[in-house]
């Protein structure tokens, strides 16, 4: 298998679906793959990216059996939080000073230096607007996940996760062509972790109540209450 290369059986348990599922929406042209010598081949970043841009519209379902099949891909407790680790005061905000795109994702990665976990700012901001002009992280419901389109090994110690609230709202590229205030910018050191974190903030996001108790929590510390929450019920759910 060249580098790079996934098979078609983990891309499966990392999608959470059966191997036949995934090459009937292979060969419709559903998910971006390569047909070699007969075989259908699939390109590592090009599946990243495609799980990236696909997630903000997947059912809590589709989330639920993807969130499973990335922890068994990852051999990691079902039951294990990951979003909870990466929760840290100093990169919770709940009143944004920015008004343009381009201002929150300079204090994004400005709240991600302060962590003291970031390497190179200049580097992940660079990654990030990037990934915003490839396509916009904003989603539905005034949420946006800044990312960067690939992991930064070296940019940074360990995962970061960055939270933030811009009461006014922002013209962020949503879908649905509403202003995003919600913003949650994760940078990570693999693929899998990478999606994962994804997955999971996804599935947390898509309780609408609990998205309106971040919007109104007054300070960092019930913002850090809320996530944590959040995060148990959602693996609570998954036994």
């Amino acid at each position: 298998m060249p580098y790079g290369a996934i098979e078609i059986q983990e891309l499966a348990r990392l999608l959470g679906m059966d191997a036949r599922q995934v090459e009937r929406m292979a060969q419709r042209g559903d998910i971006p793959c390569q047909k070699i010598g007969g075989q259908l081949r699939f390109n590592r970043a090009a599946i990243t990216e495609w799980l990236q841009q696909r997630m903000g519209s997947m059912s809590d379902d589709h989330l639920a059996g993807f969130d499973a099949g990335i922890t068994a891909h990852r051999e990691t407790d079902p039951e294990e939080a990951i979003i909870i680790p990466q929760l840290r005061l100093d990169a919770i905000s709940t009143h944004l000073p920015a008004r343009t795109r381009d201002s929150v994702l300079r204090e994004l990665v400005k709240m991600a230096e302060d962590t003291g976990l970031l390497y190179d700012a200049n580097e992940l901001l660079q990654a990030l607007n990037q990934r915003e002009e490839l396509c916009s992280t904003a989603m539905e419901a005034g949420i946006a996940m800044p990312h960067p389109r690939r992991p930064m090994p070296y940019t940074i110690a360990e995962p970061i996760l960055v939270i933030a609230y811009a009461p006014k709202g922002i013209g962020f590229g949503a879908p649905d062509g509403k202003l995003t205030d919600l913003f949650f910018m994760s940078c990570s050191q693999d693929d899998k972790h990478h999606l994962h974190v994804l997955a999971r903030l996804c599935r947390m996001l898509s309780d609408n109540d609990f998205v309106n108790e971040i919007r109104h929590a007054e300070s960092p510390e019930m913002v850090m209450d809320l996530m944590r929450q959040r995060e148990l019920t959602v693996i609570a759910d998954s036994r």
